[in-house]
């Protein structure tokens, strides 16, 4: 029987927010209210439409368990084809009436009195819902550096999360400034077509080949035919994850056989390399997995090209046609490419979140951000979050995380379905989960494997990661305890 209370609103329209109106949907609540900035669902699906972008989890398991694809053209799905199955998506489960495109939330603050958020959008409208849920993603808002002399520059100048389709890079001088995950993936692209390609390193990365590979049409016919096929795959895949990759980024005996292990495959990849210098500069200082563990089986061989140059120096300024380094030497630019990642602390940014006695969830954060399971914060009744603090995975498939809080975020909704008015979690239970899951942490490659990485903060507090398995996740979330809350009916 459809619900049309609570109404919801769903801040995101990425695998959270899809996802998530999806199980509300499924449960049957009807009044789902979906924002989203931007003119299209997809998240960072629709935002990262640089050459060459891919997931870099396989494709089987990266896509939601109630939604399996036969027809993935290939293990590690790219981007067209993952926006392609969230489209898909969002129309097969009849989402469309809920979207509200083109609508940026600017804030959204409680009011106790009606125990409803107001959520407010740029366009100076107001709308009053009962549960509201910020699925924003840790990935969403690009970090450009803040250089002297930016606004000087006289070429082109974009990051890679915000591609420039119209801007030639045929015969440029293109600077990429950063070497992660974006660059490994575009710079084998447009290194061809450049003039001259200087990558400008910030940090060094444990790289290995991308096991990637085509599916033949033969397996797409046997998914469909036989489903169980794809779910072995998924299961394998799974398993590979739970049982052996994790557990060695958490566990402390773990880690020297994951360090023997990435390293021997990193180091295979950098063979690659024909310069031993630069092969020593490309090889890092510190313990695989302390930082995202990269794949590409074309990045290095891209950088033995004779217009192709690996900068170590940091940049201190742009000038009009470069820009300069520590070591004082110019480099010569026509294009200037930020591939620097995201603010992946700004989990809510750039919305304000006010709770109760008119605190400021970023506020509430000064020291760190901190949710219960990464959903719920005290003092902010009737809120949840999606990819909240501390439930990134450092091997596996967010997704599965995901599903995990989407069930819990529909019994919160069955709650207030049934008679209860305020939902909000208890600041004894916050503090003892996050102690525990910092405790956890503590140990764990990421944060005692000689690096700094986007998952620690400032105070080098772990904020991103969870400290465990995905089942150990899907466990603890498998029932929301409402013990763990102040009630009011």
């Amino acid at each position: 029987m459809p619900r049309t209370r609570p109404s919801i609103a769903v801040v995101g329209s990425g695998f959270s927010g899809i996802g998530l109106a999806i199980g509300l949907r499924r449960a049957g609540f009807t009044d789902i209210t979906i924002f989203e900035r931007a003119d299209g669902p997809g998240g960072v699906w629709r935002d990262n439409t640089y050459p060459g972008a891919a997931c870099d989890a396989p494709s089987h398991l990266y896509s939601y368990s109630f939604e399996p694809k036969p027809d993935w053209t290939r293990r590690f799905a790219e981007q067209p084809e993952i926006l392609g199955y969230l489209r898909h998506c969002a129309a097969n489960y009849g989402l469309t009436p809920h979207f509200r495109f083109r609508t940026e939330v600017t804030q959204a603050e409680y009011q106790p009195a009606a125990g409803r958020w107001r959520v407010h959008t740029r366009d100076g409208a107001f709308h009053d819902f009962d549960l509201l849920v910020a699925a924003c993603g840790q990935l969403s808002n690009p970090a450009v550096p803040n250089l002297p002399g930016l606004d000087r520059f006289t070429g082109a100048i974009f990051h890679s999360a915000r591609w420039d389709h119209r801007h030639d890079l045929e015969g440029e001088r293109v600077a990429v400034v950063g070497n992660g995950a974006s660059a490994i993936q575009f710079v084998p692209l447009i290194a061809p077509g450049a003039a001259e390609l200087t990558v400008f390193q910030l940090e060094t990365h444990w790289i290995s080949r991308k096991p990637d590979r085509v599916y033949p049409r033969w397996r797409h016919a046997l998914n469909r035919r036989v489903p169980a096929v794809q779910k072995l795959s998924r299961l394998g895949i799974f398993l590979w994850f739970e049982l052996l990759l994790n557990p060695a980024l958490i566990a402390p005996r773990g880690r020297r056989a994951l360090s023997l292990h990435i390293r021997a495959l990193c180091r295979f990849a950098l063979r690659s390399v024909r310069d031993p210098r630069l092969r020593d500069r490309l090889t890092p200082r510190y313990e695989p997995g302390c930082k995202r563990i990269l794949t590409s089986s074309e990045y290095y061989a891209t950088l033995n090209r004779p217009n192709v140059h690996v900068v170590d120096e940091p940049i201190t300024e742009v000038v009009p046609d470069g820009v300069r380094t520590r070591d004082g030497r110019h480099h010569r630019a026509g294009t200037i490419i930020w591939a620097t990642g995201f603010r992946s602390q700004d989990f809510v940014a750039p919305m304000r979140v006010i709770g109760l006695h008119g605190q400021e969830l970023n506020a509430a954060w000064k020291d760190g951000a901190r949710a219960h399971l990464g959903l719920a914060v005290p003092g902010f009744p009737n809120f949840f979050l999606m990819y909240g603090p501390n439930t990134n995975v450092g091997s596996g498939s967010i997704v599965h995380m995901l599903e995990s809080q989407i069930r819990y975020i529909v019994q919160a909704a069955r709650l207030l379905a049934g008679g209860v008015t305020s939902l909000e979690v208890r600041a004894d239970v916050l503090d003892a989960s996050d102690a525990d899951a910092q405790r956890r942490l503590s140990t764990s490659v990421w944060n005692q494997g000689g690096c700094d990485s986007w998952y620690l903060d400032a105070e080098h507090r772990n904020t991103n990661n969870w400290p465990g398995s995905m089942t150990g996740y899907r466990r603890r979330t498998r029932r929301l305890d409402p013990s763990d809350y102040h009630l009011e009916r």
